[in-house]
């Protein structure tokens, strides 16, 4: 398992917030090309039948297997990186990182302007610390 430094990680941030955008425009896409093609099975239904240009069905059926695959490679290069896609939905990602010896994972979401919270292995979203000087690579200072 790759593991990153708080400064590794941010980094990374302005490469994977263009991924994940791309991500989620492939999603966004993908969804709304599967509604149409409810949509037109809702039509056809209500209809009792009707002619379907199939080579139109098979054109929106390749893009739709274009989106998804292109979805999923977009996952797959963040994966690639060593980065973690938590929730593709809010744009959460986990960088794991080692500190005192343990893995811990630095937590990031969309839009954050940098990683400014950490949480265990098994915590998850919800148990998000803010970062301390441990995982900022700072020795804590001494009492005067």
């Amino acid at each position: 398992m790759k593991t990153f430094t708080l400064d590794e990680a941010n980094a990374l941030l302005p490469t994977l917030e263009r991924l994940l955008r791309s991500a989620l425009e492939s999603r966004d896409k993908l969804q709304q090309a599967k509604k149409s093609a409810q949509e037109l099975i809702h039509r056809v239904f209500l209809s009792g039948g009707m002619l379907l240009k199939i080579s139109d069905l098979m054109l929106q059926r390749a893009e739709r297997d274009s989106l998804l695959q292109r979805l999923k490679d977009t996952v797959a290069e963040i994966d690639a990186i060593g980065v973690q896609v938590k929730d593709l939905d809010i744009g959460l990602l986990d960088f794991p990182c080692k500190v005192d010896g343990e893995i811990v994972l630095l937590c990031w979401k969309l839009g954050e302007p940098r990683i400014t919270h950490w949480h265990g292995l098994e915590e998850g979203f919800k148990g998000r610390k803010p970062i301390d000087d441990r995982i900022a690579g700072k020795e804590p200072e001494l009492p005067n």
